[in-house]
């Protein structure tokens, strides 16, 4: 849904990818969305700083397309330490990933180009049995929100069939 909406929008299209390789089941998950991709779409993988990553591409494309903003989330929330962050440490950061978020709405919504935003909804399903998780799903859930109120459209995409929210 969203590399289709991206290509709808413009033919320059930047993917701006937020995912990093921590084990072979992402190197292979990464290497299938590189292959799907148009061969004319530039690609800029960034883990964490994607807000100025946003500023350089001003006048450079038509269309960004961040995938993902929960992996960003993560990035941000977990810090250096990866899967071996702290909950503790996590926690103090989570003022700093929203502020992030709120900075990247509003660099997005200000920006010369379109910006479809891909993200995952981890609030639906169980709650995590662990601290890391539970803070985990409710900043994504926040991060979530953030962007959904600057974007002027919203999609929630359910057994492959999208669904339109705003």
């Amino acid at each position: 849904m969203a590399e289709r909406r991206a290509a709808e929008l413009g033919r320059q299209v930047t993917y701006l990818a937020t995912a990093t390789v921590t084990d072979e089941e992402m190197a292979d998950r990464i290497a299938r969305h590189r292959a799907r991709r148009p061969a004319h779409w530039q690609t800029v993988e960034e883990p964490a700083a994607v807000v100025p990553v946003l500023r350089e591409l001003a006048g450079k494309t038509e269309v960004v397309l961040l995938d993902c903003l929960t992996i960003w989330v993560s990035n941000l929330l977990l810090g250096p330490a990866g899967h071996d962050a702290v909950p503790a440490a996590a926690l103090k950061r989570q003022e700093e990933v929203l502020a992030a978020v709120e900075e990247f709405a509003a660099v997005a919504k200000a920006s010369p180009f379109a910006t479809v935003v891909v993200s995952n909804e981890v609030g639906s399903g169980v709650v995590p049995p662990y601290p890391l998780g539970r803070l985990y799903r409710d900043v994504a859930g926040w991060a979530n929100q953030i962007v959904a109120r600057a974007a002027d459209e919203a999609w929630l995409t359910v057994a492959g069939l999208p669904i339109k929210l705003k």
